[in-house]
């Protein structure tokens, strides 16, 4: 039998290096890419901790974080929706270089980062 409350501190803490580690990328770096794509990864994982909670298993291998949303019954504003989709571009641009949409500025990456800190900190009160 798995043992969920490993797998939700398995992904709560990885969401909270990917988070501290992306904003190092942001403001030591300055790596506006780099730095949103480890953004979505904290995000993807402080939601599969939600998923594995709800489910009692192991997340599915997906990275949409609408979906991962949806199967861990978050209940989140619409903003809150809407910045997820948001974030949705960045692991695409991370795994698959090349795609084309416009590469947000430093300070625009620091505010996203910013608000991702936020949803973060909110999901995490509520394992």
């Amino acid at each position: 039998m798995m043992d969920i409350s490993k797998q939700i501190a398995y992904w709560k803490d990885g969401a909270t290096k990917d988070l501290d580690f992306a904003g190092r990328l942001l403001e030591r770096d300055q790596e506006v890419l780099y730095g949103l794509f480890f953004v979505h990864l904290a995000l993807e994982k402080i939601i599969k901790a939600h998923v594995s909670k709800q489910t009692g298993e192991i997340p599915p291998r997906i990275h949409n974080l609408l979906s991962l949303a949806k199967l861990g019954k978050l209940e989140l504003l619409q903003e809150q929706m809407d910045f997820l989709g948001k974030m949705n571009l960045y692991n695409i641009e991370g795994r698959y270089p090349g795609t084309e949409f416009p590469t947000p500025s430093l300070e625009r990456a620091i505010q996203y980062f910013e608000r991702a800190k936020e949803i973060t900190e909110w999901l995490i009160k509520q394992l």
